[in-house]
């Protein structure tokens, strides 16, 4: 009996997500600089499989990722747990530089 209730607690509580899921909730976000711009194609190109929109997919979200931008510069260099790495022959200097920027917007519209 209380695997039964657990299971239909369980069964519940997975679908109290909100009905909207994965669908903009805002305003679109305006970005202030062409770095931005810049990187929020490097974003598309590379990051957006995994982190659609920067929301969990096979990645977890990553729009609220309370990490500094020279953590984050890390992680894309060196990879983490399934997170491929990213060298300077994929995402050049420049590019990460964007990419960074364009995240550190994204949370702070979000």
């Amino acid at each position: 009996m209380p695997r039964v209730l657990f299971l239909i607690a369980l069964a519940v509580l997975a679908g109290c997500g909100p009905a909207l899921r994965g669908e903009p909730q805002g305003a679109p976000l305006r970005l202030a600089s062409a770095e931005a711009q810049a990187g929020e194609r490097v974003f598309m190109e590379h990051c957006d499989q995994c982190h659609p929109g920067g929301a969990a997919g096979l990645g977890p979200a990553i729009n609220d990722k309370p990490l500094p931008g020279f953590l984050m510069r890390f992680q894309v260099r060196q990879g983490l747990g399934s997170m491929p790495a990213f060298g300077p022959d994929l995402i050049g200097e420049r590019d990460l530089d964007a990419l960074i920027a364009y995240l550190l917007e994204v949370r702070r519209n979000g």
